[in-house]
């Protein structure tokens, strides 16, 4: 790979927004998997497989399939798309905030079921010693389970952002691939493969491997220090 031969100016809108939609996809995934993985691995009722593998289904589902659906769900033609337009003058489709929207869909199961792993090891006698003192659910969940569950939750941010960051199939789907406004690293490195551009493609790929290979060593050593500790 020729450095010189880079152009620093079309490398870094790519990487830059590829950060940026994972950031904000991860830490979205992050909230709504928490509630709901505190909600799951506290309830009982029928139907709770049904709906645990329908919330699993992203992680399996071909990411194209996946992308098709939020299109249908979203485009113009649908009632929420539609809906999403008339607040914001403007439609959700073929915007970074699609992106976004991708990369919680993928990224949600991950951090679902880390999340859900978590909350199971806590100590429900610890609970239960909170509520007799007077404590309400939430103040149980913020002052007990929560920090219990801490390094559940450092966890399932990493994965969640890991996945974002390398979301594809689903991202090219409903926000497309235009330079500078949705081109993510990923969409970058497939327009570079397709036209012949070995260089960029490259330096596009260290770049991304370079970046989840630190999320996942953090991954790992946050677990390593949960088994030792």
């Amino acid at each position: 790979m020729n450095i010189n031969a880079i152009d620093w100016s079309m490398f870094w809108s790519p990487v830059r927004l590829s950060l940026q939609v994972a950031l904000l996809s991860s830490i979205a995934a992050l909230l709504i998997g928490v509630a709901v993985a505190w909600k799951m691995s506290r309830a009982s009722f029928r139907g709770r497989v049904f709906l645990e593998t329908l919330l699993m289904l992203p992680l399996v589902l071909p990411p194209t399939v996946v992308g098709f659906l939020l299109l249908v769900l979203l485009g113009r033609r649908s009632l929420l798309g539609r809906w999403i337009e008339a607040i914001f003058s403007a439609p959700v489709i073929f915007s970074w905030w699609a992106a976004v929207i991708a990369s919680i869909v993928v990224a949600f199961p991950l951090v679902y079921q880390t999340m859900k792993s978590g909350f199971n090891g806590v100590d429900r006698d610890l609970e239960d010693a909170g509520r007799s003192i007077g404590a309400n659910e939430w103040q149980v969940f913020r002052y007990i389970t929560l920090p219990l569950a801490g390094r559940a939750l450092m966890t399932a941010f990493i994965l969640g952002f890991a996945r974002a960051l390398g979301e594809f199939g689903a991202t090219l789907m409903i926000a497309g691939n235009i330079p500078g406004k949705t081109q993510t690293v990923p969409t970058a490195i497939y327009v570079a493969v397709d036209s012949g551009n070995q260089t960029m493609a490259w330096a596009w790929t260290i770049s991304i491997i370079i970046i989840s290979f630190l999320m996942l060593l953090m991954t790992r050593q946050q677990r390593d220090y949960q088994k030792s500790s």
